[in-house]
């Protein structure tokens, strides 16, 4: 199942890809914890969409986190995008929709609530993604 993934999420790119990013899915394949640092506009939200398609296939929730609200309305607006208004939320300080969706982006200060408090949100969470994690 995943090598079938693998090459339709490939071939979709229209492109290569970088050596990086190769090694980056192998080890999402391999489920490997991933820390991709690499330049603005190198491809690291690649890498984030396929973990989260990976995710997703295996029937398990996403979380995508950011440090700021608006980074996270950003995302939350480009994910829909991708997977579908209906399977996408978002959870922010002072906004929630969608909150039990498959692939859920917030702050990460609403993840760090979660964490703490032990959330029933947690169950079934196959991936998080920190964007943006240098600003912690």
């Amino acid at each position: 199942m995943s090598l079938d993934y693998r090459r339709r999420f490939t071939e979709a790119q229209g492109f290569g890809l970088d050596r990086f990013q190769d090694e980056a899915l192998d080890a999402v394949d391999d489920d490997v914890n991933v820390l991709v640092s690499a330049p603005t506009g190198s491809g690291k939200t690649l890498i984030a969409n396929y973990a989260i398609g990976r995710t997703l296939e295996r029937e398990q929730r996403a979380f995508y986190t950011t440090p700021l609200k608006a980074l996270s309305n950003q995302k939350y607006a480009e994910l829909c995008e991708i997977y579908g208004e209906n399977r996408v939320g978002l959870l922010t300080g002072d906004t929630s929709v969608n909150r039990l969706a498959d692939v859920v982006v917030m702050t990460t200060e609403v993840l760090r609530n979660m964490l703490l408090t032990d959330s029933d949100q947690l169950t079934k969470l196959g991936l998080v993604v920190l964007d943006e994690v240098h600003y912690l």
